[in-house]
């Protein structure tokens, strides 16, 4: 079950002029995820036993980790994942996202996070719809109210399903500020095609054969192409200027 969080007047208005008519990506994009995700949980299914028996044996905790998440149009999902961190993490700590050598992390957790492979259970969340394999990373709904209220035209990340990966997590890392995070999320919105998505998902997979996930930097071996580097300081209002004039021949409203 969904639960659809109130989005101001204003984000409204500014999701409604934000909108793009891409159906040939659309459709494509769908077709993609759906045949990959279960050609991935049929292939993977060996390694769910192996790795749940390792996280139980590990502090004898639950298996799996869920969490609602916010995706497309701001609809709340319970993303899965296979539990890396200590039980009841955010109970102790609170939202709070990994950092290096992060204590809650367990011994096998630092492996599945190195290899993603902490991320199976999410093939079946792409599976029914929720999540794609590329978009903007899906954020905790405590701090989707935060950015919000922080951050201008935060809700324009959200008129694209969130993914496993991006160009947020292939260039950047998990300790970017939001804000730069940010800016790679619009980017991706503002050029996304099928093609970047099949760029964005085979660098992905060199980066779990190599284990080099939680690296805060050398993550691939090669600078990122010009077009997809950090934009500039002042990037965000230029990025969601010219992803809301792109989805409308009117005027984009005031940001």
């Amino acid at each position: 079950m969904t639960f659809a969080l109130s989005i101001r007047p204003q984000t409204a208005e500014i999701l409604r002029f934000a909108q793009i008519d891409r159906w040939r990506w659309r459709v494509l994009k769908r077709g993609f995820d759906i045949l990959l995700s279960g050609a991935g949980l049929i292939v993977s299914l060996p390694l769910w036993g192996i790795i749940a028996l390792a996280v139980k044996l590990n502090d004898g905790g639950p298996v799996f980790y869920r969490q609602e998440r916010v995706g497309k149009d701001g609809r709340v999902f319970t993303g899965l994942k296979f539990r890396s961190m200590v039980s009841d993490s955010d109970k102790k700590w609170g939202v709070v996202p990994a950092a290096a050598n992060d204590p809650r992390i367990t011994k096998v957790g630092r492996i599945l996070r190195a290899t993603a492979m902490d991320e199976l259970p999410q093939l079946w969340t792409i599976f029914r719809g929720d999540m794609s394999f590329v978009g903007p990373r899906p954020e905790w709904v405590e701090l989707v109210k935060k950015f919000r209220a922080e951050i201008p035209c935060f809700d324009l990340r959200h008129q694209v399903r969130p993914g496993l990966t991006g160009l947020a997590q292939v260039y950047g890392h998990s300790e970017m500020s939001r804000r730069r995070k940010l800016r790679y999320d619009l980017l991706y919105a503002r050029r996304r095609s099928f093609w970047l998505d099949i760029r964005l998902v085979l660098i992905s997979f060199a980066v779990t054969f190599t284990g080099r996930w939680e690296r805060r930097e050398g993550k691939i071996m090669r600078r990122a192409p010009r077009r997809y580097r950090k934009p500039a300081p002042a990037g965000i209002a230029r990025l969601a200027k010219a992803l809301l004039s792109t989805g409308s021949s009117q005027s984009p409203p005031s940001l």
